[in-house]
């Protein structure tokens, strides 16, 4: 029987055909896309590495402190599944195609033990064209000296949607580090009323195609009224009109979210999964 070929970590030659397989699946790849534009190949600087079994074009996959099948056959996933388990355990979470990260954690799980919580079914949507729900005049991008009003919600929004707090480990330093670098990098947007923050959302990863939007949140208070969809609207205008693709991804039990980001025009492009990890 011939021996399983084992998935190798990608090196700078690999660098064109990697950003050929990004291209391909330019909404899907957006988060792992946005580092290799940026820092090409190399660990140091996409914080994490490129695996793959047989080269690129046939599979590949991003290791680092998330874990994202990109490309690859049931052979190639229990390929990185191997390479994976070699080594302690770097990833907090493993997000994907849910065809690829499903059976890929199948096999890690054997190792790796039990996930906090299995996400199996994430809409991931897209949209290219004008939102077709009135955006929100007042969401605007959030000033550094805003932070320290925008941070409470932003860490609302986290326990909302991962169950833990991110301030646990120490005591909130490196969120707070990561919520700042997100407004100081204009990513960060949120409507405030009397210096509450009613409506948030980032666009949390950016590539040349596609700008992918993440953590919207609507203040209690002010859910039901129309401020999700609106506001989202905003974030995707702005995405949009750079010339990229705004896109996000949602639980499919979240009905209230789904129909907001119907409103506003996002079509489903493909399924993702999301495994969170202890």
């Amino acid at each position: 029987m011939l021996k399983l070929l084992g998935a190798k970590q990608l090196s700078s030659r690999d660098a064109a055909h990697v950003l050929r397989v990004l291209d391909a699946d330019p909404v899907a790849a957006c988060m792992v896309a946005a580092r290799v534009e940026e820092g090409g190949i190399d660990p140091r600087m996409i914080h994490g590495e490129l695996w793959s079994r047989g080269g690129p074009l046939e599979s590949l996959c991003f290791s680092g402190a998330n874990f994202v099948p990109l490309r690859g056959s049931i052979d190639d996933m229990r390929a990185f599944a191997d390479r994976a388990c070699r080594t302690p355990r770097m990833c907090s979470s493993l997000v994907g195609r849910a065809e690829l990260t499903l059976p890929l954690w199948e096999m890690l799980e054997m190792d790796w033990g039990p996930a906090r919580e299995v996400r199996p079914d994430q809409p991931l949507l897209a949209l290219a064209s004008t939102p077709q729900c009135r955006p929100d005049p007042l969401v605007r991008q959030v000033r550094m000296h805003e932070l320290e009003q925008y941070l409470p919600a932003a860490v609302a929004m986290f326990i909302e949607e991962v169950g833990i707090d991110p301030r646990a480990n120490d005591g909130g330093r490196g969120y707070r580090r990561r919520v700042a670098n997100l407004i100081a990098a204009g990513r960060a947007w949120a409507r405030f009323d009397d210096g509450q923050v009613v409506f948030k959302a980032e666009v949390g990863s950016v590539s040349s195609r596609v700008g992918q939007i993440q953590g919207v949140w609507v203040h209690p208070m002010y859910r039901g009224h129309g401020f999700g969809a609106a506001g989202t609207a905003t974030v995707a205008e702005a995405v949009i009109a750079e010339g990229r693709i705004a896109s996000l991804y949602v639980n499919s039990f979240n009905t209230v979210a789904r129909s907001a980001y119907a409103r506003v025009g996002f079509s489903q492009v493909a399924t993702f999964a999301t495994i969170l990890l202890d």
